[in-house]
């Protein structure tokens, strides 16, 4: 292996995935277009957890972590095309994401609406079929001894299977056929955003160091608490966030009906059948300012916020004892700069 960093490791296996399918059709070529487009803009920190655990540990397969950490970038590509498909979203960072870029180009070629969505939703979900595959043969070809890449393939496979588990949780709690616990709701966040985006890079940078089985388990303990705390910043981010800095909107959440932490507490709170209003159906400016609004006065909003300090504070100290450097997870806090503030929220 020739790539030492990620993004190295990432250009060519992109690259690789152009040059394969220039054989086949141009149009197959404009959907691994797409998909590079889709790995931009990332703030490259599963890759980079991969990288640095493994330094940490005093790894010395320094190529081979960088193709693993691509690996886990392509993973979180394929579950952010296939999320947004789910939940009928067309821009992903404030553009259009590869449904919406095939949508756009079956627009302009003339096609109908049912054709134009359609196409959409096909290239979306080939796309991130297409990334899937690409992580799981970058992992096997890695570089790495048989032994290592067998224990690499085994995390990949757990953190597909747990987080598929996760997406089917979010979309079957949020049909609203019974009422969510908080501990069904946290368990759904655990599945979908832990396995792949936290404990698996960490655990990934392990086995690549040849770490003791027993470091291992720790990391994936303190990634999946790790993760928790993540996925509660972005349902605040999915309601509270200024879309125009984080890329996401502020009215999907509450429009699909997720059954976020946020949601499931605020139906514990007298304001709760003012909040059920707005809950399922697209709103307007001043409907979003409300609900915010109401939210902040339920205590809802400091309720997820303290439950993602404790999970932060616990699943730092577990990484800091081990010597990995935290500087990656800086941005992760509870109040990011992307939140909108209570004085605007009640404004």
């Amino acid at each position: 292996m020739t790539a030492q960093t990620t993004d190295e490791a990432l250009a060519r296996l992109l690259q690789e995935g152009r040059t394969r399918a220039a054989v086949i059709d141009p149009h197959h070529v404009a959907l691994w277009d797409a998909l590079a487009t889709a790995t931009e803009g990332g703030k490259r920190f599963r890759p980079g957890l991969v990288t640095a655990t493994h330094e940490a540990l005093g790894g010395t397969r320094g190529a081979a972590a960088a193709e693993v950490g691509a690996a886990v970038e392509l993973l979180h590509t394929a579950f952010v095309i296939h999320d947004d498909v789910i939940d009928g979203d067309h821009l992903r960072r404030g553009r259009p994401n590869v449904s919406g870029i095939f949508r756009a180009q079956a627009r302009a070629a003339g096609a109908g609406a049912d054709q134009v969505g359609g196409y959409g939703l096909t290239a979306a979900i080939l796309a991130g079929d297409l990334a899937l595959a690409a992580a799981v043969r970058a992992v096997a070809t890695c570089g790495a001894p048989a032994a290592v890449v067998h224990g690499l393939l085994d995390l990949f496979d757990t953190a597909l299977h747990t987080t598929a588990s996760g997406e089917l949780a979010d979309v079957r709690l949020s049909m609203g056929v019974a009422d969510t616990s908080l501990a069904e709701s946290l368990a759904m966040e655990e599945q979908k955003t832990s396995a792949y985006s936290f404990a698996l890079p960490l655990q990934a940078g392990a086995v690549l160091a040849d770490a003791e089985a027993a470091i291992i388990v720790r990391l994936g303990e303190a990634g999946r608490t790790m993760g928790i705390a993540f996925q509660l910043i972005d349902d605040l981010i999915g309601v509270f966030g200024d879309p125009s800095r984080s890329g996401k909107s502020a009215t999907s959440d509450l429009r699909t009906r997720k059954q976020t932490p946020l949601l499931v507490h605020a139906r514990s709170t007298p304001q709760w059948e003012q909040v059920r209003s707005y809950v399922g159906r697209d709103l307007d400016p001043d409907e979003l300012a409300e609900v915010r609004r109401l939210l902040m006065s339920s205590g809802s909003r400091r309720f997820v916020e303290d439950l993602a300090e404790e999970h932060l504070a616990a699943a730092r100290a577990v990484v800091a004892e081990l010597g990995i450097s935290l500087e990656l997870l800086d941005g992760v806090t509870t109040r990011p700069p992307v939140l909108v503030d209570g004085r605007e929220v009640a404004a």
